[in-house]
């Protein structure tokens, strides 16, 4: 529609339409991309990526000045000392060459403290006399109980295993952060090299199959999603139904194996009398 407004003056002013303009806007083809921004679990990622590579650099550069072999605190015979970790943080040297005199006459004990603060950092080298005292600490030391804590008793790898590389290189044998609570090993002792190795895939798998569920989630509706997550509350259904049928059998049979033991223990008591 158009007509005529006027104002205080005498001058006219036309009213048009918004067609007239339609010639000003932004032609489609000339549109640029919508920028798409990245969801909170996709920034995560990123951000877990870039530290993982991060760390890996500088593990790199690390590992190429590590020497264990003209380390100075290194000192004395590797094929006679032993590695001793998870040490209680309250233990001292004194307790510590209690408990290990026993497998042989003790040379040497080297507990590692933090440069910084001076604090011992739950490990430590014992350095034996002969190599036979050293081969009884490894063998029967193993898991023994200090200050409440049971240790780990290993040899000496850094000097005398080829290729060897510490656990804050990327190496050890050490399994107790895998991963997930599932995954870490908490048993104490040393660990089988196969059995943390398996856990260690186990666990690998378990997070390739939550990124791939994430990125399924993203690329399929949500009745997609909504039939994912009720496949999986069913299977834990399931889950949880035959752990507790399993529970009942057990109690069953251990009612079943009373009864048995209290019917024996009569019949013993009524032929003693």
């Amino acid at each position: 529609q158009s007509g005529h407004y006027g104002r205080d003056t005498n001058e006219d002013c036309t009213l048009t339409g918004v067609g007239v303009y339609s010639h000003l806007f932004e032609d489609p083809v000339d549109t640029p991309e919508a920028v798409k921004c990245p969801s909170r679990l996709e920034r995560k990622e990123a951000k877990r990526l870039e530290k993982e590579e991060s760390q890996k650099n500088r593990v790199e550069q690390e590992l190429l000045k590590w020497d264990p072999q003209n380390d100075p605190n290194a000192t004395g015979d590797a094929f006679k000392t032993v590695f001793v970790s998870r040490i209680n943080y309250d233990t001292r040297e004194d307790k510590l060459q209690r408990e290990f005199e026993e497998f042989g006459y003790i040379r040497k004990i080297h507990m590692v403290r933090d440069v910084r603060t001076g604090k011992p950092r739950g490990y430590a080298f014992i350095e034996y006399e002969t190599e036979k005292g050293m081969r009884a600490a490894y063998k029967y030391g193993d898991g023994k109980k200090i200050d409440g804590r049971r240790v780990v008793v290993d040899i000496e790898r850094g000097r005398t295993v080829k290729n060897w590389k510490p656990r804050r290189f990327g190496g050890g044998l050490g399994g107790s952060r895998i991963g997930a609570p599932e995954f870490n090993i908490t048993h104490s002792g040393r660990v089988d090299p196969r059995q943390y190795q398996e856990k260690l895939d186990r666990a690998n798998r378990a997070r390739d199959r939550a990124l791939n569920n994430i990125d399924n989630e993203k690329e399929g509706s949500p009745s997609e999603s909504r039939e994912m997550s009720r496949d999986t509350s069913e299977r834990r259904r399931s889950t949880d139904r035959e752990r507790s049928f399993k529970d009942e059998d057990k109690r069953e049979e251990k009612k079943e194996d009373r009864r048995i033991t209290r019917r024996d223990d009569r019949g013993e008591r009524e032929d003693d009398r």
